[in-house]
């Protein structure tokens, strides 16, 4: 198991006026190698439960748990810790800062005594892993593109070697060119690297098109937990906390209801077009 929580609730401000419950008697289990997507709209607990995966935020009550370690017991080395569960933030270009690309990826692994041939090869797999061209890794980071910061800043989470990558809304502000081949490259690293990947996101189609299981959160609760696929058929029950489903399944839903005799069970752009040239040849077949 990568990451197990129990009975987590954390309240901002506890006993003050000002007091805010931000998460309520969660319980989470997410098995190794798991790609796993967290919705919900904004203050629903999404990123206070991430923070709480690698102890940057301590819970009001209940526990952690990272590779079978309660995380908030005395003697834990948080240090390792943070190693193990790579956390990037939204926008985390924003932190880069030396001079080239290749020195701000190297920062994190030299913090932890790599050098020689060992961070060499720790440095050029992390940018390789994120796609970035060699021709990019002595050029400063902000002569690069938004879709390019954001590869670098993940290149230096990556090079921290973690076995747990959480990302929060790691395409926000790129265009969809730069959303495709981030999310290609994470795709990628999921099933080379055998990573386990936690991604929140507010785009109902990047969800539904590469996460295999999904978390949903409302008020600090989470509401639904499981398969992508049998989350996203409570469609009623999301719409009314302020999700919904891709934006693919409105349209089949209303073919159906136009009188198409369609498969409505759709994730994807793809897999709509194959239920309804299924659909048609069916009805070509019965003319």
């Amino acid at each position: 198991m990568a990451i197990k929580i129990k009975q987590l609730t954390h309240i901002y401000n506890e006993g003050t006026p000002f007091e805010k419950v931000a998460l309520h008697d969660a319980n989470l289990h997410i098995k190794d190698g798991s790609f796993l997507g967290i919705i919900g709209h904004t203050g629903s607990g999404k990123s206070t439960l991430i923070q709480m995966f690698n102890g940057l935020l301590k819970p009001t009550r209940g526990e952690v748990y990272v590779k079978g370690i309660n995380i908030h017991e005395d003697g834990v080395d948080k240090k390792h810790i943070r190693q193990s569960v790579g956390l990037v933030f939204q926008y985390p270009e924003y932190q880069l800062f030396e001079m080239t690309v290749y020195d701000d990826v190297a920062y994190g692994p030299k913090n932890l005594g790599l050098e020689g041939d060992a961070l060499k090869e720790r440095i050029e797999s992390s940018l390789k892993a994120v796609g970035l061209d060699e021709e990019f890794w002595q050029k400063s980071p902000f002569e690069l593109s938004g879709g390019q910061k954001r590869r670098v800043a993940i290149a230096g989470v990556l090079a921290m070697n973690p076995d747990i990558l959480i990302l929060d809304e790691p395409t926000a502000g790129l265009d969809p060119k730069g959303r495709e081949e981030l999310f290609s490259q994470l795709k990628e690293m999921h099933e080379t690297r055998h990573l386990t990947i936690v991604l929140i996101s507010h785009s109902m189609e990047d969800v539904a098109r590469y996460v295999e299981e999904l978390i949903v959160l409302y008020r600090g609760e989470i509401a639904f937990k499981g398969d992508t696929r049998e989350v996203f058929k409570h469609r009623e029950r999301l719409e009314e906390i302020g999700l919904g489903v891709p934006q693919i399944r409105h349209i089949m839903d209303a073919l159906k209801e136009k009188g198409m005799l369609v498969d409505t069970d759709v994730l994807t752009v793809e897999e709509a077009a194959s239920k309804l040239i299924a659909c048609l040849e069916k009805e070509v077949n019965n003319a």
